[in-house]
């Protein structure tokens, strides 16, 4: 495990207490998808310490004094995830979790990884073809749990559907589940207040979602224009959107290009915030970080 996480970024990506949301935010250029698939890494082929309270690193500290490694919760069992993309495919997720060593379609055969794809189907007719299932791509029936395509942009069915996931997690065997929300700001850029997804809605939707989990990872935009200087309907609502968000959130971790522009060497900077939710001290950084072109990944601290 410690080789596909880099050690700076490992104590902020063990399980968090129940009930903790986190929020990860991204620029263009400087894209979340390698922070949620090391986040995926560590939830998942992690858990077995984490169920014996192991993995304590400094970094990210419980209420009581415990490391956020600890899980607060006395039930055993393995970890399981609820992926739901509104911005990236199964097959972009499938390629990833390869990369760093992880399973998707055997997880999801064993019952402990769901994946919900908001982004093929979300805007077509609910008559559309089904995702294709290649080979040791996407489970048969009855071999696990099925890839979920959103058909509707109704925030009551989006919330349904991804529930009847987390639902089917729980009925496959003992364990938590920890769901990862990836671009759900999408559909309020999208959809719009209009027709039904506006900014108190969207967030009424994450918080009824997480009532039924252990804890909640979502990534979103955070780009200039949409966060500092908001002027049209759109940027105001995103805006509302991201900062309440990050006001309930445990802690936040925001990712951006250099300052001074492209480098050979690094491909932008990660700062960990603590968030307004109540989670316990959160040691706040800025670090610097590199993705290679085979997926790896490295984290340092500037002038190292």
């Amino acid at each position: 495990m410690t080789s596909r996480i880099p050690p700076l970024l490992a104590p902020y990506t063990h399980l968090p207490p129940s009930s903790s949301l986190i929020v990860l935010t991204s620029v263009l250029g400087a894209s979340t998808n390698w922070l949620v698939l090391r986040f995926l890494y560590n939830t998942l082929l992690g858990s077995a310490s984490h169920s014996r309270g192991e993995g304590y690193e400094p970094g990210i500290h419980n209420g009581d004094g415990t490391g956020a490694g600890k899980d607060d919760e006395s039930g055993d069992g393995e970890t399981k995830v609820v992926l739901v993309s509104f911005l990236r495919d199964w097959e972009f997720w499938r390629e990833g979790g390869r990369r760093v060593g992880l399973d998707f379609p055997r997880l999801m055969q064993q019952g402990r990884f769901a994946f919900v794809d908001g982004l093929t189907g979300l805007f077509t007719s609910s008559s559309a073809s089904p995702v294709k299932k290649g080979a040791g791509q996407v489970p048969e029936s009855g071999a696990g749990q099925e890839i979920k395509v959103l058909r509707s942009s109704k925030l009551e069915r989006i919330e349904r559907d991804v529930l009847e996931q987390i639902e089917g997690l729980k009925e496959s065997g003992e364990g938590r589940v920890v769901l990862v929300l990836d671009q759900p700001d999408l559909v309020l850029a999208v959809v719009g207040e209009e027709s039904g997804a506006g900014v108190v809605e969207m967030g009424e939707m994450v918080l009824g979602l997480r009532e039924h989990v252990h804890s909640t990872l979502l990534t979103l935009s955070a780009d200039l224009p949409l966060i500092q200087s908001p002027t049209t309907p759109l940027e105001i609502n995103h805006a509302a959107f991201v900062v309440g968000l990050a006001h309930l959130a445990r802690f936040t971790m925001s990712l951006r290009l250099l300052d001074t522009g492209a480098a050979r060497d690094v491909s932008g900077v990660l700062r960990v915030t603590r968030g307004g939710g109540d989670g316990g001290e959160v040691d706040e950084k800025e670090l610097l970080y590199f993705v290679g072109g085979d997926g790896g990944v490295r984290v340092f601290e500037r002038g190292a």
